[in-house]
Parts: structure tokens; C-alpha cells; sequence
């Protein structure tokens, strides 16, 4: 009992630490934007990924393509929404909001993928999970609306903040879509070849956007992104699942915007105005309750 304790102890940091390379992504994100175009930045942070994998992962994707293949197309699906429209999304929404705001709107990925599992799933929401969604929805437009709702009738000057709903929307399809079809594939793998669907998918935008050279003002952060969001988050995450199970390791994406509000505080000396505790207080009580009554009601079945 003592030793599991202390590997349940070790393992908390495993998603402390995926979390944190996360939210400071967002912030990279949104110091980079000045000197990288979306599209650039997109691309070479999967082509740093995939170079770094290759290696490695390549003999295993051909050892077993056998089972890899009758999955490619939704491989391809994933890829998609999961690497190319939530991270360009991003990428582009970070020229007109903050970094304080995209780790807000982030947050939102757990209510969103609610909607979007009903839709898809035909999973039918508790009635504390709808409630839930709605006071976090009110929370996320007092954030966007400062603290005053009559700006949201400027719709102009809230492109960025939605932009990232948009793309923490589609990310929510990566997730439903993952649940749905439960593939059966190694993770690094599954990742591997998603990243391939991905460059494959740049190339249209690059030939018409262009791309950006790396230079002593982008390379670094674009470095960070090809290796520390791509694959040790990942790797991380996926052990800590291992040890304290989905539903405890989902619980610290909350931290998410904490962490990318004090980031972006002390590195782009972003303002945290009162709206922004009031909203992510909203917020975070919309994501609480229903979560928890997601716990009663399975311990209720059990």
C-alpha cells in the first residue's frame, strides 16, 4: 500500500507537468505570432515532430501496417481537426487576443466536447452537465465581453477570442471522434502517422501563403513547439492516465488557464483584470459541477 501510495504521488506531477508545457505553449503562441505566420509555425512545429519521431517510430509504422492501414482514413479525420484546425486556428487567433484569453477559452474543451458527444454519440448530457455548460458559457462571454456584455455586439473587435472558441470547438471533435472509434493502435503511432496526414495537409496553404524562414527571433519558440507540446506532453500525458486513470488526469486541465495566466503575467505582461477572475470563476463552477455529478451518477450505478 505504502509503494502505491508514493507512485500515486510521483504520478501527480506527470500531468502538472504536461499541463504546464501546454500553457506555456500558449503563451510561446502568442509571443511568436509577431515574427511567424500561422501557417509557418504550424508547419514546422509538426516537421520538427516528425523529424525527431522518425527514427524511431517509422520500422515500428511498418511492422505493423497491416494494422495501421484500415484505420488511415480516420487517422486522416483526426489529424484534421486535432493537429491542423485547432493548432492553425490557434495559431492565427493569437494575433488578435491574448494568451490569458486562449487559456480561458481552452478550458472550455470538456463542455464543448458535451455538445459535440451529443451530436455525434447521441450521448445524452445530465441535466446538471447542460447546467454546467450554460453558467461556463456565460463565464467564457463575460471574459470576452470584459466584463461588459454590451461589447459583444462588436463583434470586430473579439476575432481572436472567436477564432479560439472555433478551434477549442473542433478540438472537441478530435476528442469525440478518439471515444467513437477506440482505436485499437499504439499511441505514438496513432500520433506518427497523424502527423504525416498533417504536413500533407500544409502543403495547399503553404504553396499559396508561403512560408517564413526561421530566424534568431521564431527559431527557439518553434523548436519548443515541434518538441515539448508534440511529443513529451503527450508521452507524459499518456502515463499518467496510465497511473491515476482518465477521469483523474483530465481533472488538471482545469489548471490550464492558471498557468497560462501567470505565464503570460510575468513573460508578456499581460493584465489579469477583474473580469477575468470573475469569468474564470464562472467558468470553473460550470466545469465543476458538472463533472461533479458525473462522479454521483456512476457511483450511483455501481
Amino acid at each position: 500500500m505504502i509503494r502505491s501510495d508514493k507512485g500515486v504521488f510521483w504520478a501527480i506531477l506527470l500531468p502538472l507537468i504536461a499541463v504546464l508545457i501546454w500553457s506555456l505553449n500558449i503563451a510561446v503562441t502568442r509571443y511568436v505570432a509577431e515574427y511567424i505566420s500561422p501557417v509557418s509555425i504550424s508547419f514546422y512545429r509538426w516537421l520538427i515532430a516528425f523529424l525527431i519521431l522518425t527514427p524511431w517510430i517509422l520500422p515500428k509504422v511498418w511492422q505493423q501496417r497491416e494494422l495501421i492501414r484500415p484505420h488511415l482514413k480516420q487517422l486522416a479525420v483526426l489529424s484534421a481537426f486535432g493537429l491542423v484546425l485547432y493548432q492553425g486556428l490557434s495559431y492565427t487567433a493569437a494575433n488578435y487576443t491574448t494568451a490569458t484569453n486562449m487559456g480561458i477559452i481552452n478550458a472550455f474543451i470538456p463542455m464543448f466536447t458535451v455538445l459535440v458527444s451529443l451530436l455525434i454519440l447521441k450521448d445524452i448530457p445530465t441535466r446538471f452537465a447542460v447546467l454546467g455548460c450554460i453558467i461556463s458559457f456565460s463565464g467564457l462571454l463575460y471574459v470576452i465581453a470584459q466584463g461588459d456584455l454590451r461589447q459583444l455586439s462588436q463583434l470586430t473587435g473579439h476575432a481572436g477570442d472567436m477564432l479560439m472558441v472555433l478551434a477549442v470547438f473542433f478540438y472537441a471533435f478530435y476528442g469525440v471522434f478518439l471515444k467513437k472509434w477506440n482505436l485499437k493502435l499504439p499511441l505514438m503511432l496513432s500520433l506518427y502517422v497523424q502527423i504525416i496526414f498533417a504536413l500533407l495537409y500544409h502543403l495547399p496553404f503553404i504553396l499559396w501563403f508561403g512560408l517564413d524562414h526561421l530566424n534568431s527571433q521564431n527559431g527557439l519558440s518553434v523548436l519548443y513547439a515541434g518538441i515539448f507540446p508534440s511529443i513529451i506532453a503527450p508521452l507524459v500525458w499518456m502515463l499518467a492516465v496510465q497511473y491515476l486513470g482518465p477521469n483523474r488526469t483530465s481533472i488538471f486541465m482545469n489548471l490550464m488557464p492558471v498557468f497560462t495566466a501567470i505565464i503570460a503575467y510575468f513573460w508578456l505582461a499581460e493584465v489579469w483584470g477583474s473580469y477575468h477572475s470573475i469569468g474564470g470563476l464562472i467558468i470553473l463552477t460550470g466545469i465543476v459541477l458538472a463533472q461533479m455529478k458525473a462522479r454521483v451518477h456512476i457511483q450511483a450505478k455501481s
